[in-house]
């Protein structure tokens, strides 16, 4: 059984999985700061001085030591923008390894 496991960690798509998934992470961190440190305040100077993260809607007040509830688009905004931000690069990655593979096997063969 642990010989069988030995192999399966060994097989190259599990190695390639784990490296995507610490790869990927990465990422996510990078994106996020692009997001929020870059498009943010750029976003807030367009709109006036906006902290567009702290954007909401307060359905109701905060009320003593209950907290106010609201809807916090702004962050969902943010979390959007990332998302759209990490599919454009997955896609353009996947475009440009499709390319690479079109090309090789359309490569004349000696």
């Amino acid at each position: 059984m642990l010989s069988e496991f030995r192999t399966f960690i060994a097989q190259g798509n599990v190695v390639d999985l784990a490296v995507g998934v610490i790869i990927g992470a990465a990422f996510g961190k990078i994106v996020n700061s692009f997001v929020e440190d870059i498009i943010n305040p750029i976003l807030g100077l367009v709109m006036g001085g906006t902290d567009f993260s702290q954007l909401k809607i307060v359905l109701k007040e905060a009320v003593g030591e209950v907290p106010e509830v609201a809807i916090r688009y702004g962050n969902f905004l943010n979390t959007f923008i990332q998302f759209l931000l990490i599919a454009w690069v997955i896609f353009m990655i996947v475009k440009v390894a499709n390319r690479a593979r079109l090309s090789s096997s359309l490569a004349p063969k000696e």
